[in-house]
């Protein structure tokens, strides 16, 4: 379906996944099933908006595979072959949005947008919240350029990196909690009040070309598990997912990244074997820091692992997954190099290029007439 309004002076693809924003009761429970036409049909369109829809699948967030992401990392790409496209907003359920949207932004080059938004209240429900962040979302597509990927909720506006939700039912889903908002929207303008930080994008992968949700024949991809040390913590998790074939683990760990001994040893002889890990923390908010020895950062380091800075587990586990797939396997193949990739991904440095926007924000027009 197309919709315009005023003329379709901005042209924004409509990537419909499923989740909260297009589930409707199911007799015991609702689940995704309303397609993007109806879920679009639910929101105004702002000004000088025309929008397409593409319907990729349909499911509860809670079951996105990496097979599924991969699908939607490729459309994104096919859909920005386009050079009239001018953004693309993804719904998407608020479980796993967070790691879609940071694997989406490790991989985006363009200049164009990519926003996510979804909803905390059910399809067609008189207080839904799915018409009005889908309406921000697309004012959003329609004003900013050379932001990455961003996640829209309530009426705020979010980088991808360390945008994690922190509310499993409230409207405000979404937060970074070691980091300001980027910008908010509303009343018809965009705010962009800083410039998120992103590390160099990394090509396609090579399974992106192939992936295939729910198909017996799906490649298989790299296996990177999520192992939470508490107290009583040991390293038998741990190990039992290097023997699963883990290629990749996320170890979080306590306070700024400590553990005990036995697991810093665990550690050490997964690094051995050709297994990278990453280190991230329990706690909501601040970075990790190699403060204490006695199983903590300091020894979990020293045993080959890497911290994850202000990442949580989701998007450190994405930051594994695309080491792993970058060039194929070549990265995994070679310690060293994968290694350095993965340091590179879980540190972002700055972009120095300059946000653009068009039209409603205030911000935008300051960078505009610097230019």
């Amino acid at each position: 379906m197309k919709r315009t309004n005023d003329g379709g002076a901005r042209r924004i693809v409509v990537i419909s996944t499923g989740g909260t924003i297009a589930s409707r009761w199911q007799g015991t429970g609702y689940a995704a099933d309303a397609s993007g036409d109806d879920v679009l049909a639910t929101a105004p369109l702002p000004e000088g908006v025309t929008v397409e829809v593409v319907d990729l699948f349909n499911v509860n967030s809670s079951r996105m595979t990496s097979a599924h992401q991969l699908a939607l990392l490729r459309t994104v790409h096919e859909t920005f072959a386009d050079p009239g496209v001018d953004g693309i907003v993804v719904t998407h359920g608020t479980d796993t949005l967070e790691e879609t949207a940071f694997l989406l932004d490790l991989h985006h080059a363009d200049s164009r947008p990519v926003v996510l938004t979804g909803a905390q209240r059910p399809f067609g429900t008189g207080d839904g919240d799915g018409p009005g962040n889908l309406y921000d979302a697309l004012q959003v597509a329609a004003s900013v350029r050379d932001l990455g990927v961003l996640v829209v909720f309530d009426g705020r506006v979010h980088a991808a990196r360390g945008a994690v939700k922190t509310q499993t039912l409230a409207a405000d889903a979404f937060s970074d909690p070691s980091a300001e908002r980027l910008g908010r929207v509303g009343f018809s303008r965009v705010d962009i009040e800083r410039q998120p930080e992103r590390p160099a994008p990394l090509p396609l992968p090579a399974a992106a070309l192939t992936a295939a949700p729910g198909t017996a024949d799906a490649a298989p991809l790299p296996r990177v598990d999520i192992i939470t040390h508490h107290s009583d913590g040991d390293p038998f998790l741990l190990n039992a997912a290097v023997s699963a074939g883990a290629r990749g683990i996320v170890l979080v760990a306590t306070g700024a990244g400590n553990a005990t001994p036995e697991i810093a040893a665990a550690v050490a002889e997964a690094v051995a074997r050709g297994v990278l890990v990453a280190v991230t923390t329990r706690v909501p908010a601040g970075p990790l820091a190699e403060i204490y020895t006695g199983g903590g950062a300091v020894d979990l380091v020293a045993a080959g692992a890497l911290l994850t800075g202000t990442l949580r587990a989701g998007q450190a586990r994405i930051a594994l997954l695309s080491t792993l797939l970058a060039e194929g396997a070549t990265a995994a193949g070679d310690p060293a190099r994968g290694t350095a990739l993965l340091r590179r991904l879980l540190e972002g440095p700055v972009r120095a290029e300059p946000a653009l926007a068009t039209g409603h924000s205030r911000s935008a027009s300051a960078v505009a007439a610097r230019a």
